[in-house]
């Protein structure tokens, strides 16, 4: 998918952030590289939360042995905090193979890690898979919240928040925030959002942030206190608002993204949200909602980000773990993690790159649920925002 220029153009001073690949990997080097990683273990410390995706894992997995004779072990984690906590202890007790050898991450979490200097790297730019990136339709491969990626972690898949509504029930869903309030007045109880710091609550939250602010700037840059109490001033105005009219008069808010949908399925709530654009569809597919859901995204854009896999500098099969990671950049890979039938997780690839048969893998037709038509992807705000926001929410709405 192509996104419009616009993208492009919510984050200033990203230029040099959105130029070419810097490092280039030569023949030779891959060569030396796939034929050390050949009979090494790759402990790959990735959310367990999900049977899809913990499918997926596997199947790429198999793949990752039988081509290159790499074991993949899926250390099923459920807090990124805690992975960092152990890699930060064995760098520090001076432990050169550590047990961490990739993870699945993005955000706040690739930013502690970064500062602390916890990455192995650049490498992520020299995959050769990493040729076929949409670095500049999807600026997000290269910035993180914000945060310049600089080749520590390599680009996995792309997510964007979506919402969902029955069409039978809501033929015409609100399509900004000044609707989504409208309509929360207009249909008291039938509206909410996850608590946070649930992910999609604390995703909600950025949403409506990156709304009430014209200028954007501060937003991407570290947060502080005067910037903060700035720019979220109009955001505790919008949810002061918003609040008495939403479920259970917003003095209590589902645990999770999961729990609206099911409501939603229910008809005890019109709207329900998700950070993939293919959530529904896969539910349609599964006959957990009906075929009359469908998705949209605001019509001036929602925030989007990209997910990604890192390695660890202590990690003891470095090797092992870029000839994975350059394998689920493949376009085979990635054009099976997209597919609804197996994960639905858009792809960070440029299709104009790719040959015809690689194209054709992602050719499917569209299925209902899908996001008809795709909005602008409004780029994170910067990592640091998330912790403080979610800090402040917790003291005005949490009791």
């Amino acid at each position: 998918m192509t996104l419009r220029i616009a993208r492009r153009q919510l984050i200033a001073g990203t230029a040099a952030a959105l130029a070419a690949p810097a490092f280039a990997q030569s023949t030779a080097a891959w060569s030396a590289i796939e034929a050390k990683a050949k009979g090494q273990t790759v402990y790959f410390n990735a959310w367990g939360g999900s049977e899809t995706i913990n499918a997926y894992i596997q199947w790429a997995a198999g793949e990752a042995q039988k081509r290159f004779g790499v074991t993949v072990q899926h250390v099923k984690i459920a807090d990124a905090p805690d992975m960092i906590k152990r890699v930060r202890n064995e760098k520090a007790a001076g432990k050169t193979n550590g047990s961490v050898d990739m993870v699945w991450i993005n955000g706040e979490n690739f930013l502690t890690m970064k500062r602390e200097g916890l990455l192995f790297g650049p490498f992520a730019e020299s995959l050769p898979s990493y040729a076929k990136v949409d670095v500049q339709g999807k600026p997000t491969t290269r910035l993180d919240f914000a945060e310049p990626t600089d080749g520590l972690e390599a680009p996995w898949g792309m997510a964007q928040l979506t919402f969902m509504v029955d069409s039978k029930r809501t033929p015409k869903p609100p399509q900004n925030l000044a609707e989504l309030q409208a309509f929360a007045k207009a249909n008291p109880g039938r509206v909410t959002y996850p608590r946070p710091p649930n992910f999609h609550g604390t995703t909600f939250l950025k949403q409506v942030l990156m709304d009430v602010n014209t200028n954007r700037d501060t937003l991407y840059k570290p947060v502080t206190t005067d910037a903060f109490t700035k720019a979220t001033a109009p955001l505790w105005a919008a949810l002061d608002q918003m609040h008495p009219h939403l479920w259970r008069s917003g003095k209590q808010f589902p645990n999770n993204a999961e729990a609206i949908r099911q409501m939603l399925a229910d008809g005890e709530v019109a709207i329900a949200l998700t950070f993939n654009p293919n959530d529904a569809a896969n539910e349609i597919a599964a006959k957990r909602l009906p075929a009359s859901i469908t998705s949209y995204q605001f019509s001036s854009g929602t925030i989007g980000n990209t997910h990604f896999v890192a390695i660890p500098v202590n990690a003891t099969a470095k090797e092992g773990a870029q000839v994975f990671a350059n394998f689920l950049l493949s376009a085979e890979a990635q054009a099976r993690k997209a597919d609804i039938a197996v994960w639905g997780d858009p792809t960070v690839l440029a299709l104009d790159k790719l040959s015809a048969s690689e194209r054709a893998a992602f050719a499917a037709k569209p299925l209902p649920g899908q996001v008809e038509k795709p909005a602008p992807a409004i780029p994170e705000p910067h990592g640091s925002w998330v912790d403080a926001l979610e800090k402040e929410w917790t003291k005005r709405y949490g009791a």
